[in-house]
C-alpha cells in the first residue's frame, strides 16, 4: 500500500450498468456514477432492448462522454 507521500496512480474501475426501460431513471444513475470521489473509471451501459427511451438517453450521454461512457445494446431480451 502507497503512503500518502507517494504518488499513486488510480486504476482504472469499469462499471457495468444494466438498463431495461428505465428512462426515468437513467440520467440519475448516470449522474450518480459522475460524482463520485474516484475519477478513474469507464462506465459500460448495456440496455437489454429497451422500448421506452431509454436508448435514445444513452446514447446522448456517449456522444457528451465519448471517453468514459460506452454503450452495449442487446438484440434479444
Amino acid at each position: 500500500m502507497l503512503g500518502k507521500e507517494e504518488n499513486s496512480v488510480q486504476e482504472l474501475v469499469s462499471i457495468v450498468m444494466p438498463a431495461y426501460n428505465v428512462g426515468d431513471y437513467i440520467d440519475e444513475s448516470i449522474r450518480s456514477v459522475q460524482a463520485q470521489t474516484y475519477t478513474n473509471w469507464e462506465l459500460l451501459i448495456v440496455d437489454d432492448c429497451s422500448t421506452d427511451g431509454t436508448r435514445r438517453i444513452i446514447r446522448e450521454w456517449c456522444k457528451r462522454c465519448p471517453d468514459r461512457i460506452k454503450a452495449l445494446y442487446l438484440e434479444k431480451n
